[in-house]
């Protein structure tokens, strides 16, 4: 058992609904290191994403949808537990205590058997539950791989450290060592990326009967720039950095129009909702070329919306708003509940995520304008931000005053205007004193 949490899940299955209409196949999308602005449907001007653009067409585009944190581990975390950076179990990429990871280096701190997934919950709602892509929330022989956290098959990346390489020569399936020869003694013949979108598209395929739930976290585009081709950049006068990355998006634009091609040959199309995301901002702005953060400040490894804001799609034909763009203000924490929701079955208690499938659904949601949203991040001290109404502040140390933007009127984050709104100042720093718990892992100047 998983604690009480789960255990209300699986007593929850006699209230599934009970109609004929099964509920829908949930497909999430995640690239890495992918910018706000990159694709064109965000803005981006050179970088080919058409089957991005047409679920922008088809669907609706989430403008002001925020990850769980500005790097790799926890932003994953949250979007698997529910909960923000100041509950989860996995705050940065490394902690204290934590194990030797993959890559070689001490502190990788994987989930417990005690933590509850979105995958566990539809597990035991009925889904069938993949993964394909990388995971980095437990290393191997530990409590948090992705067969001891609920799903059924996967494949991919255990470590994030070793998926900074395309060709790797080994993967994982199912907590199995799974060699890739054709990589081997310095070859490159065998592209991970190409890998886990088939892998995806077969557990497709096995599944289309029953509801299922794929998850699909792509490396691509991070660094390290690895790609067998060009494509259509080959002959742009860009740096080769350039082209690799956008070759990279282009590459994973067109094996989620091999999904969707896949999920109307198997009549399924409209019995799937398909959600697309970045897991933070770029790692490089590209402000002379891309400018894949748009106009918002920073980039990955900030808490400014640069860092944090994510490029957020969701297609639903007939159930989400077609070519909708929607302000409504959301998180990764919000997707464990919402897909809940979505499944029939009932959301495990004390999560900081809500249900919002009404938003998706094109519908007005009060309470997404009224609650705060709240991150921490440990790499260059630690650091906090939440976001209220259209509020956003930022402490960049502990026990430093805090900055504060109105996102309404300064996306950019350029004038800190908290001196001219004390009593906005008041109400985030009496949010901040209890918007999180200490951890162990990650400790900071502030606990108690």
């Amino acid at each position: 058992m998983k604690g009480i949490a789960l255990l209300a899940c699986l007593l929850s299955l006699a209230l599934v609904h009970t109609h004929a209409e099964r509920p829908p196949n949930i497909v999430f999308i995640m690239a890495d290191d992918m910018g706000y602005a990159d694709a064109g449907c965000f803005g981006g001007q050179h970088i080919h994403t058409p089957t991005l653009d047409r679920m922008a067409a088809e669907g609706t585009r989430f403008t002001q949808c925020y990850s769980g944190s500005p790097v790799c581990a926890p932003a994953r975390s949250v979007l698997m537990t529910g909960l923000h950076t100041g509950h989860t179990r996995v705050r940065g990429n490394m902690g204290r205590g934590g194990v030797k990871g993959l890559g070689g280096k001490d502190g990788r701190v994987p989930l417990r058997a005690e933590d509850v997934t979105v995958a566990e919950v539809l597990q035991a709602a009925g889904y069938a539950t993949g993964m394909s892509g990388k995971w980095g929330l437990g290393e191997p022989g530990t409590e948090g791989t992705p067969n001891r956290q609920g799903f059924d098959a996967w494949f991919g990346h255990l470590n994030q450290r070793r998926a900074h390489s395309y060709y790797p020569d080994f993967l994982f399936h199912n907590d199995q060592r799974f060699d890739l020869p054709g990589n081997m003694d310095g070859r490159q013949q065998q592209y991970s990326h190409d890998l886990f979108t088939g892998f995806a598209l077969n557990f497709v395929r096995q599944h289309a009967e029953t509801p299922f739930f794929l998850y699909l976290p792509y490396t691509v585009p991070h660094a390290k720039f690895e790609i067998p081709d060009y494509d259509r950049y080959a002959d742009r006068d860009w740096s080769d950095q350039e082209k690799c990355y956008a070759a990279m998006i282009t590459r994973m634009d067109r094996d989620i129009g091999r999904l969707f091609t896949l999920l109307e040959s198997l009549e399924i199309d409209e019995e799937t909702i398909v959600f697309f995301c970045s897991d933070n901002g770029a790692a490089d702005r590209y402000d002379h070329l891309f400018q894949s953060s748009g106009p918002l400040r920073g980039r990955k490894r900030d808490l400014t919306e640069g860092g944090i804001r994510t490029p957020m799609l969701v297609r639903w034909p007939g159930k989400v708003p077609a070519g909708a763009v929607s302000e409504a203000v959301w998180s990764f924490a919000d997707f464990l509940p919402t897909a809940a929701s979505l499944s029939g079955t009932t959301t495990p208690s004390g999560l900081d995520g809500i249900d919002v499938s009404p938003a998706l659904l094109g519908n007005d949601l009060p309470i997404l304008r009224e609650r705060f949203l709240y991150w921490e991040f440990f790499e260059q001290g630690f650091k906090q931000a939440a976001r209220w109404r259209n509020w956003k502040a930022i402490r960049s140390r502990p026990h430093g005053p805090l900055e504060l933007y109105d996102l309404a009127q300064d996306i950019g984050e350029k004038h800190n205007v908290a001196a001219e709104n004390p009593e906005v100042v008041t109400a985030f720093e009496s949010y901040l004193a209890t918007a999180r718990t200490p951890s162990d892992a990650w400790p900071t100047p502030i606990d108690p």
